[in-house]
């Protein structure tokens, strides 16, 4: 094959390479609307929803700072971190029920 191409003209080489540009498009072409129309397919739509869950009360206070709680969830906030830091215990974080 390597021996035909370099026999060519430079027009005829010029030519094969707008007929294999013109095929080659039009394969990439339908190679796309292809996967576009699978990836449509596989975004359906979700049926079913989360379900609602209650609100979470807060278990630990800051003395300092009434207002800053923490509900036992997630990362510790830094001020109770800092205080666990400085020798305190947990327990003397926790809101007593009353």
């Amino acid at each position: 094959m390597r021996a035909d191409l370099s026999s060519m003209s430079l027009e005829d080489l010029w030519s094969l390479h707008e007929q294999l540009d013109s095929i080659l498009t039009s394969r990439l072409a339908a190679e796309k609307a292809e996967l576009e129309k699978k990836l449509e397919q596989l975004k359906a739509p979700r049926t079913t929803a989360r379900r609602p869950y209650p609100p979470v009360l807060p278990k630990f206070r800051n003395p300092k700072r009434p207002s800053e709680t923490w509900a036992g969830r997630g990362k510790r906030p830094r001020w109770l971190t800092a205080e666990l830091r400085n020798g305190k215990q947990l327990n003397h974080f926790r809101i007593r029920p009353s």
